[in-house]
């Protein structure tokens, strides 16, 4: 097993769904980013750890990585929305759970 299959084993069991309100500290101080929905979070994660920031600065660039804006906070916190969620240093990643 490489060391790629081992931290992508280590993300995965630290992945883990929690309501918004929950969040809602890592959103105030600008250190959450929402994973749209098609990519895979433990993979974005995995880039993260990884260092990867020609991969990240394209998903930032593209919209498929972003910080969450005060409006989708918002509405998350009135839907109670449960997201999942991988904690990268000093990121916190969430991604809407599919229905």
């Amino acid at each position: 097993m490489s060391n790629t299959d081992i931290l992508r084993s280590k993300i995965n069991l630290e992945t883990a769904a929690y309501p918004w309100s929950e969040l809602l500290r890592h959103f105030a101080s600008g250190a959450v980013l929402v994973v749209q929905p098609g990519l895979d979070l433990v993979e974005v994660a995995l880039l993260m750890a990884n260092d990867h920031a020609d991969e990240i600065a394209a998903l930032l660039g593209e919209g498929y990585l972003a910080k969450v804006s005060d409006a989708q906070a918002q509405s998350w916190l009135e839907q109670d929305a449960q997201h999942w969620t991988v904690v990268v240093k000093p990121w916190v990643l969430v991604q809407e759970r599919q229905a």
